[in-house]
């Protein structure tokens, strides 16, 4: 289940509802079959966690969560959130099941010589 990350929200990051909401994970079934999210999780390297409750995504569709508040649908989820999850600079999202098994992870800005690992 492919994991895609929007993590600089296009404009200025005034962390205004509208900016927040740009700033999403999309998960995409490609496979024909529903598949219960229920317990599943995706989190950033500093921990911050998103857990999915009661929610099914069917085959061959597509789920955005926003991290700013708004109404859950079918196709849109929203953490709820008034501050921004993902470093636009270098970060990590990890997909895990709810048996905490690794199905997808999006990194980016990470330096390929340090294992991901920017700290010196």
């Amino acid at each position: 289940m492919p994991l895609t990350v929007q993590y600089d929200s296009p404009g200025r990051d005034d962390r205004s509802n509208r900016s927040l909401n740009r700033e999403w994970v999309e998960l995409t079934n490609t496979t024909r079959h529903a598949v219960n999210l229920d317990g599943w999780t995706f989190e950033d390297e500093d921990g911050h966690t998103y857990t999915f409750e009661d929610y099914r995504l069917a085959g061959r569709a597509t789920v955005r969560i926003h991290t700013g508040e708004g109404r859950d649908t079918r196709t849109d989820l929203y953490q709820d959130r008034r501050n921004y999850v993902w470093d636009n600079r270098s970060d990590t999202a990890s997909l895990r099941n709810d048996r905490g098994r690794l199905i997808d992870e999006d990194s980016w800005g990470h330096d390929r010589h340090h294992n991901g690992d920017n700290r010196h």
